[in-house]
Formats: structure tokens, sequence, C-alpha cells
């Protein structure tokens, strides 16, 4: 069952309400089950993003270890150093193997609330492992060993926030207890250079957290916009697979819609020429003179209708043949001056009757035309009897057959009819399709003339134009290609031949 183009919008709108309640339904889905408040998928990827920065670190926070004990080992004691660095390194591998199990689970067992909580409790673990640089100062080697100490705190603090930026929360708890221990021992430690170490250990700690967050809300905000683009790739690929089936659809009912056409023209056409047929007998009076004349009014009325339905029928039956690719051209070499006089001949009894002065300006010399007799004729037959319906008592039609630019052959009907306005030229060119001020002041018609007189031009590789300004007329011009003009060949001179004489002897 076939659906009009408002009933098409609605479901496309209700379908359109019901996806964007289910997308609001399954976000506020995810932010219930998110760690963050954001998504659940976004949540997954800021956990797989740290899991895979930790892992790519797996040696090379051991080896900035070693680096730094080696350099402290000048001002602190090695079994402080050894203490220190031991437990950052084995707390940081177990940090890496966190992250490795996280990486090989599967997607189906993720939880984002119970592995952002496991992160953070080995990052916690992590800091407590920094937070034993508080021994260096028990070992009283001097003011030195305050500023080495701060020193190894801001580098670890760095690297760790680099390293966790994607759960700042992990951040926070990895940093917090070194920065606590430290601060504490340099308050402890008393002294002006002390204090402000302290201070300093406060700020940094202040500092990259901060750090972390910025860099978490650009990690988060390029995921978002991932989603986005991706959200918006698949929608318009579901678009362009709703449109391409809308397309088939429309395409299938088309075919259905030119072959239904074609059937019942051919078949309503045989009992219509019937009716033709007796009316005209009836109106001439061939079997005897009727005894009312109201009779033969109505024979009269009956024979004029018969013969506008079979015209429009016939249209039908031209305009559903091209569309199903079934309008073949019967091709000759034929004159395009000829094909206008006659139909300027068929057609003047008419534009009499509406007191229309039809004009003829033919080129006698034009050369023949290879193309379709019947298909060019109708052509012209609907451009003039368009000009003709339109054009008012008193009116003019000029009707030119020429050449045109670049050898082109060219048909041209010019009326000064009340004119189309520009914006209804395109609906006048479409099927079935009426201008408003001309179908107030002209015939009833089908609006089937001019597409079918497009579509001819079509097949035979020209042009069909429309020029209207209300008020000033309209001008139909139909273009022939040069490639369809069949120039006049040079005629071939005959030579004469050649007669051998042989000699005497």
């Amino acid at each position: 069952m076939s659906t009009s183009p408002l009933q098409d919008q609605a479901v496309l709108a209700r379908s359109g309400a019901t996806r964007s309640r289910q997308r609001t339904v399954s976000d506020a889905r995810q932010k219930l089950t998110s760690s963050s408040g954001t998504k659940a998928s976004y949540d997954f990827e800021l956990l797989n993003e740290y899991a895979n920065t930790r892992k790519s670190g797996a040696w090379g926070m051991p080896i900035l270890i070693i680096v730094l004990s080696v350099l402290a080992l000048v001002w602190v004691q090695p079994i402080a150093i050894g203490i220190w660095a031991s437990s950052v390194v084995l707390t940081h591998f177990a940090v890496v193997l966190t992250c490795r199990q996280f990486l090989g689970a599967e997607r189906s067992e993720f939880e984002a609330r119970r592995h952002a909580t496991t992160f953070i409790i080995v990052e916690a673990i992590y800091g407590l492992a920094w937070a034993s640089l508080a021994i260096f100062p028990s070992m009283k080697l001097g003011q030195d060993v305050l500023v080495i100490q701060w020193a190894i705190l801001m580098v670890g603090i760095a690297a760790n926030a680099i390293s966790s930026r994607a759960i700042p929360s992990a951040t926070l708890a990895n940093s917090l207890p070194a920065v606590f221990a430290v601060s504490a021992t340099l308050v402890f430690s008393g002294g002006i250079l002390s204090y402000a170490l302290a201070v300093l250990a406060i700020g940094g700690g202040v500092f990259f957290n901060y750090l972390s967050r910025t860099l978490h809300s650009s990690a988060l905000k390029s995921i978002e916009h991932r989603a986005e683009k991706d959200s918006l790739i698949y929608e318009l690929e579901e678009a362009k697979l709703m449109s391409d089936e809308a397309r088939r659809e429309a395409e299938q009912a088309n075919i259905a819609k030119s072959r239904f056409l074609a059937t019942m023209s051919h078949e309503l056409r045989t009992p219509l020429n019937a009716i033709i047929g007796f009316s005209e007998v009836m109106k001439s009076e061939l079997l005897g003179p009727m005894e009312n004349p109201q009779y033969k009014d109505y024979a009269v009325d009956i024979h004029a209708s018969g013969e506008h339905l079979l015209n429009l029928i016939n249209e039908l039956l031209d305009l559903s043949r091209i569309e199903a690719g079934k309008y073949d051209l019967n091709e000759e070499a034929i004159s395009l001056v000829d094909i206008g006089e006659d139909c300027r001949r068929m057609l003047e009894i008419r534009a009499r009757a509406k007191s229309v002065e039809l004009v003829a300006e033919f080129d006698d010399n034009l050369s023949r035309l290879w193309g379709d007799e019947r298909a060019i004729r109708q052509v012209c037959l609907n451009l003039l009897s368009n000009a003709i319906k339109f054009t008012p008592e008193s009116g003019r039609i000029i009707f030119k057959i020429g050449e045109g630019e670049d050898g082109t052959q060219i048909m041209s009907v010019r009326d000064n009819g009340p004119g189309i306005p520009e914006s209804e030229i395109a609906t006048v060119l479409s099927s079935f399709g009426q201008g408003s001020l001309a179908a107030k002041t002209a015939e009833q018609g089908a609006g089937l003339g001019l597409p079918i007189v497009q579509k001819i031009m079509e097949l035979h590789q020209g042009r069909f134009d429309l020029f209207s300004k209300l008020r000033f007329g309209t001008e139909a011009i139909a273009s022939f290609p040069k490639s369809r003009v069949l120039n006049a060949m040079a005629p071939v001179v005959k030579r004469p031949k050649l007669e051998i004489y042989k000699k005497h002897s």
C-alpha cells in the first residue's frame, strides 16, 4: 500500500524521535554505571589509556629510579637508598602487573567502578613506597640531603602525574603520601631552607595534580569528540542505507506505475475508440437525421470528450513508455520544416477559432535531420497546442524553425500569453504539473505535454528550454544537436574513362 509524502515525513519524524529517546536512555544508563559521571564507554577508554601508559613505562620508571639512586649515593647512605629504591620498584611492577591483567581481560567483564577502585588502591600503595623518601633526613647527613629528597620527590610526582593522568584520583593517591611524608620531615627538620622546600613540595603536589586533571579533561574531550564523530558516521551510514532502500522502493513503484499505466492505456483505448466511432456516426447522422436536435449536441459533446480522453491516454502511454525505457526511436532522415508546416496547417483552424494569429518563420534551406518523425511531430504539436491554449483572443504566436548556434537546428514557439511565474517553471516541466495562473486562463489539461517534449528531446540528445515572464508571454525552444544534422555531401564528379590506344605496327 502506498503512502503519501506527509505520511512518510511523519514516519521519519517518529523514527527520529524514537532514536533520540533511546539515545537519551542509553546515555543515562551509562552515566549511572560510570565511575567518572560521564559514560561507561568513556571510562573504558580512559582506563585503557591509563593501563597502556603504565605498561609502556614498565622499564622506564625502574631506570629512572636507578639513575636517581646512583646520584643520591653521594649524599645518602646506601641502605636508605636501597630501602627506598627496592620498595618503589616492587610496587611499580605491582601497578604494571595490575594493568596487564586489565588489558588481558575480556571487554564483557569490564566494570568501571571496580577497575578504577583497584587502580587507585595500587597507586596508593605505590605512593606509600615513594613516601619512604622520609627516611633520608633520619640519617642526619646535612642540609644537602633535604634538597636531594625534595628533588627526587618532584621528579617522581611529575613522572607519576604524566603516567596516571587518565585517572586523576590515582594521581592524587600516588602523590599525596609522598608529599605529606616529605613535607612533614622537612618541617620537623627546622630551618628556613626546610620550610621553603616544604612549601615547594606542597605547591609541586598541587600543581602536578592540577596538571593531571587538565590532561584528563583534554583526553575526555578527545574521546567525546571521537565518539560523536563515530556516531555521526554511523548515522550517516544508516541514513544512506535508508535512502538507498527508499530509492529502490521508489524505482520499483515507478516501474510498477509505468507498467500499470501502459496496461490500462491499452485496455481503455479499445472501448474508447468504439465510443468515438459511434459518436462520430451519430453526430454526422449517417444512419438518418435525429428528431431531437439536442441529441445531436450530446453526440458532439461525447465525441469531443472521447477525443480529449484518447489524447490523454496516448500521452500517459507515451510518458509511461519513456519512463520505463521502452520508448524506441524509429529514426530516419526527416525535414524539420516539412513537419512544422504540417503541424501548422493542422492547428491553424484552432488558432483562427480563438482569433489568434499564427505566424510561421521557416528556413527553407535547412538540412535534413536524423530523428524519429512521429516523436518530433508530437513535440511540435504539443508546443503549438500549448501556445494556442494559453494565448488570449487576438493574441499572436510566432513559430520559428531554423539553424541555431554551432550548426544546431531549433524549433521555437513564442506567444504573448499571460506567462508563467519563474518559480513555477520547474513545476510546469514536471509530470502532471500545472502553473497556477495559466490553469485559470486556459483549458483543462493533464500537465503531460511539456514533460513528454522534454523527454523526447533527451532521447534525441537535444535540449528543451522554457522561458517565460508574467504578462510578457512564453517561449519554448527545442534544440537538436549538430550530430543529428545531415549536411549535404559534395557531388560525385565522374572522371572520364582512360582509353588505351594500341600502336598498330
